[in-house]
């Protein structure tokens, strides 16, 4: 396939991922988001033997948008220490059917993690591994039947924003698995990784990264003047 490079140095390497890929390696055998950037650099600066590759953070198969890849460990040691220190700005789309009592506000839960059922939940206490989970949304835009939502993630759990946002009683569109009504067509949900911001790990520069919203999808269409 061919990737939609966002950004590029000798450093990092952003990808515009798309509705359907994985970003990494599962049990399916499908090829994930990493090994194409790995054959893309390999390709392009003819580089012989093993690409180093190290996934600076992950987005969820129904989710499309920015995914970041160190292209060194040194890259990578340093970005991790970023996201540690919650250095790195990270903003995402939202598309929901009901609008949100609060037009902007933050939420916190603690969230269990189910690997057998591959969701989280809100937990009713702080034991049994949950994790506090931070985010804040505000309501962007909207049209005849559905609202548009920009979140600033603050925690990375597993899927945070989609159990969070739910719980909050405005699930995601297309999110069957966390009680939207209907699926979207080809799989997907309409949550989208818009951006990244956060200081050069190497340069010391600031930095901010946007990924384009996804063309096949009318609803994105509709909220494209916003971006």
């Amino acid at each position: 396939m061919k990737l939609e490079i966002l950004y590029e140095d000798n450093h990092l390497i952003a990808v515009n991922k798309p509705v359907g890929m994985l970003v990494q390696g599962d049990s399916s055998g499908d090829k994930p988001l990493i090994d194409e950037v790995a054959e893309y650099l390999k390709e392009k600066y003819k580089k012989p033997g093993e690409v180093f590759t190290g996934l600076v953070h992950r987005i969820d198969r129904p989710v499309s948008g920015v995914v970041l890849v160190a292209r060194t460990s040194k890259a990578l040691v340093r970005m991790n220490e970023l996201l540690q220190k919650r250095e790195i700005k990270r903003e995402y789309w939202a598309i929901v059917k009901k609008r949100p009592e609060e037009l902007k506000a933050e939420l916190k839960h603690y969230l269990r993690k189910d690997e057998k059922k591959n969701k989280s939940f809100v937990a009713t206490t702080t034991k049994n591994n949950s994790k506090l989970a931070v985010l804040q949304y505000e309501v962007i835009g909207g049209s005849t039947s559905y609202y548009l939502l920009k979140v600033n993630l603050e925690t990375g759990r597993h899927h945070q924003i989609r159990c969070q946002l739910a719980a909050n009683g405005t699930p995601i569109r297309g999110d069957l698995k966390y009680g939207f009504a209907r699926s979207n067509k080809g799989g997907g949900i309409n949550l989208h990784a818009k951006s990244l911001e956060f200081i050069h790990p190497v340069k010391q520069e600031l930095l901010r990264i946007e990924a384009p919203l996804p063309t096949d999808d009318n609803l994105w269409n509709q909220f494209e003047q916003l971006s």
